[in-house]
């Protein structure tokens, strides 16, 4: 799924040096290029509308600004960050109880404590405050201050993984004193966090500095500042980082690959959860259809946009679960690229080629139209492969290129190129992507997905006693998927970087779904030294 902070975030920023003359560009204050040890300037894709915990920033953990009680380290576990252990689960599954770190305080010198934690949580089950991300807390019945370095989290459910959900950034509770809409919210754009880093400039379109937070419980950042420069042209982005204004910069992977020449820097790709798949509306009388839907996964190449759109930086995707969730992938819940099985199975459910070879059935043209990204160039790229795919088995597919604006209200009806996935815990993605509970949320769902057998594996899931138990839950949840498929998964994506060599710290991560600076080889910069 693609969260709003991230859909939201598309805002291209105004480059005032053109392409045949970056080389003249000033290299912008603080980068290693320009100060040494001082900072990394760092070239970012997309621009945070907010930088809110409850409007979607920072969700996965990795917030250079915010801590949640948890975050994940390289291990894709949830480890310490506000809380001091491990949180502790009730006998019945019912209540988690978590202690705090004392000592902490926010960059306004406030100090943290558990009225924060209660605010903070309390505010994404109170509708007044509008959070975007409120639905994906449902299990949380009441959390409460024990004392001031203790909460208790009360759910309406037993959610056994429910760790995964205390990854939220933490929010000073004064800012929550008024519930109003958090768009109206000063923190969105003037964040007050206990994170390692604090936000001291933030020019929208243009660029946004990050200072380190020299009070920050786990030590003062070595990376003094982080300079994000908004750049959302993929070819802009490459032709600075060339004429060396940049430490850093993400990608598209086959771009990338052409930077390996560049003297002092460095390509890496990064493994991902981050899968690209195609809704298929339930309401539209094509993709709403079992034999289109069964024959598109079967008509589409998997492999071969891999190797056009993504130089072979990736895997294919056939459900939401990626095979770097090893025990919990079903590598029997696949679909061959089979055009001929396709062909039969549209054959065999009475749709007929026309004479202009698209097929119809009872009057219905099997047509629909395919939203994507307009400034996603690897969206298009497969928006467009899977078009063509499905032209070979009768099926016509009209492309629109539009900004989300007008993408959200038509998703219940036409197809979109979506984007989503995390390698830390399964619940968090499938669940609200393919729960009939959850149809047209958002991003979540938008094409109303139903199948009761996969309603039930998914349920079952969240309250198995072992682990043993919840991955057979999820297999049979992706099993009954394959039978009944409600999305066309096409890739899970790598992720790639170029990286100016220099600093000791870097450790490749498998990735979410999420851009900007909160994941990216730079989700532990505040451990990074300078090398001597």
């Amino acid at each position: 799924m693609c969260s709003r902070g991230a859909a939201a975030a598309r805002a291209i920023a105004t480059l005032t040096c053109l392409l045949l003359t970056a080389g003249a560009c000033a290299v912008p204050e603080g980068s290693g290029n320009a100060t040494g040890d001082e900072g990394l300037v760092l070239a970012e894709a997309y621009e945070d509308e907010s930088l809110h915990p409850l409007l979607g920033h920072g969700q996965e953990g990795a917030s250079k600004i915010f801590d949640g009680l948890y975050d994940y380290g390289a291990d894709r576990r949830p480890h310490p960050a506000l809380a001091s252990a491990p949180a502790r689960e009730s006998a019945d599954g019912r209540s988690w109880t978590v202690p705090l770190r004392r000592g902490v305080v926010f960059h306004d010198g406030s100090p943290f404590s558990a009225d924060d934690v209660v605010a903070t949580y309390r505010a994404l089950a109170d509708p007044r405050y509008a959070s975007t991300v409120s639905s994906k807390y449902e299990m949380v019945e009441s959390v409460r201050a024990l004392d001031d370095h203790t909460v208790r989290f009360d759910l309406a459910y037993r959610y056994t993984p429910f760790p995964h959900k205390l990854t939220l950034g933490i929010v000073p509770a004064e800012t929550l004193a008024e519930p109003e809409p958090l768009e109206n919210s000063p923190l969105g754009s003037h964040p007050i966090g206990t994170g390692p880093y604090e936000l001291t400039e933030w020019r929208k379109g243009d660029r946004m500095v990050l200072t380190a937070n020299d009070r920050y419980w786990g030590g003062a950042p070595k990376v003094r500042t982080i300079t994000a420069v908004f750049a959302g042209d993929d070819n802009t982005r490459a032709q600075r980082l060339r004429a060396g204004e940049f430490d850093g910069a993400s990608l598209p992977p086959a771009l990338a690959d052409t930077m390996r020449d560049l003297a002092g820097y460095r390509v890496v790709h990064h493994r991902t959860a981050d899968y690209r798949t195609i809704t298929m509306p339930s309401d539209n009388p094509v993709t709403g259809d079992h034999a289109v839907r069964t024959a598109l996964n079967h008509a589409v190449d998997r492999r071969g946009m891999i190797e056009a759109i993504l130089a072979g930086h990736g895997v294919p995707a056939d459900t939401p679960i990626p095979p770097a969730l090893e025990e919990l992938h079903e590598p029997r819940a696949t679909f061959a690229f089979d055009r001929v099985k396709a062909r039969r199975i549209l054959d065999d459910a009475g749709w007929r080629v026309g004479d202009d070879g698209v097929r119809t059935r009872g009057g219905t043209r099997a047509a629909f139209t395919l939203m994507y990204p307009a400034d996603d160039s690897v969206r298009k790229l497969f928006a467009q492969a899977f078009a063509s795919d499905a032209k070979a088995v009768g099926i016509d597919v009209t492309l629109e290129g539009l900004g989300w604006e007008a993408i959200d209200p038509r998703m219940d009806r036409d197809a979109v190129v979506l984007g989503g996935g995390n390698p830390f815990e399964p619940d968090l993605v499938a669940y609200p992507l393919l729960h009939s509970s959850y149809g047209g949320d958002g991003y979540n769902n938008p094409g109303y997905y139903a199948n009761s057998d996969v309603d039930a594996a998914l349920e079952e899931s969240r309250r198995a006693d072992t682990d043993a138990d919840r991955a057979a839950a999820f297999r049979r949840m992706q099993r009954a998927f394959h039978g009944d498929p409600g999305f066309v998964f096409l890739a899970f994506l790598d992720h790639s970087y170029v990286l100016r060599e220099g600093w000791k710290g870097y450790r490749p991560v498998v990735e979410p779904h999420t851009h900007g600076l909160t994941w990216g080889p730079w989700w532990n910069v505040r451990t990074w030294e300078r090398q001597r």
